[in-house]
């Protein structure tokens, strides 16, 4: 099979993951974009996880790394939807929230990746 068909078929899942994991995130809260937040971080532990299994213990083929992080990862987390909310909150005059948004997003991103290679070591 094409490997641009394992990334496709990850894509098609990661996009209904993020649909659904960032609305049961969100539920209910409409200031602060949690369910993207929540998303983004989420996916980056892992994609920190699979990428060091596969770099460093050998436990995925190219193809499974390819659908899982490409995939899955790449249309389940959300950089864009992450700058349009932080920018519609920079817009409100949402500055605190503004702020909050982009400063968590980099540093629990940052950290879940961490994190993932850290479980991915000790795995």
């Amino acid at each position: 099979m094409p490997l641009w068909l394992y990334i496709g078929a990850g894509g098609f899942i990661g996009a209904l993951l993020r649909y659904w994991v960032s609305a049961w995130i969100q539920m209910g809260i409409i200031t602060f974009p949690f369910g993207t937040l929540g998303v983004n971080t989420i996916g980056s532990f892992f994609l920190g996880f699979i990428l060091y299994l596969s770099e460093f213990k050998g436990i995925f083929s190219e193809q499974a790394r390819m659908f899982l992080a490409i995939g899955v990862l790449g249309s389940f987390t959300t950089m864009s939807t992450f700058s349009y909310e932080s920018l519609k909150l920079l817009e409100q005059n949402q500055i605190l929230l503004f702020t909050a948004n982009v400063l968590a997003t980099l540093f629990l991103t940052l950290f879940a990746v961490y994190l993932g290679k850290i479980l991915g070591a000790m795995w």
